[in-house]
């Protein structure tokens, strides 16, 4: 019981010791300068989208099979 009190005790000190972390604000661009390129989600995303898929369709399979 004592473990168990002690691993939430360190889960909630770890979770809340990352509020205190702030980042810095960043600097104003220049006024003519054109806006920077957003981030591009390329073929990793399709592929976390495919590899989704077929896990959702073999765990229902084997669900099924039982």
């Amino acid at each position: 019981m004592r473990r168990k009190i002690l691993t939430y005790l360190c889960y909630v000190l770890m979770s809340l010791s990352s509020v205190s972390v702030f980042a810095e604000i960043p600097p104003e661009p220049p006024q003519n300068a054109p806006p920077p390129p957003g981030t591009p989600i390329d073929g990793g995303l399709s592929l976390l989208i495919i590899a989704g898929t077929a896990y959702g369709v073999y765990a229902t399979r084997k669900k099924l099979k039982n």
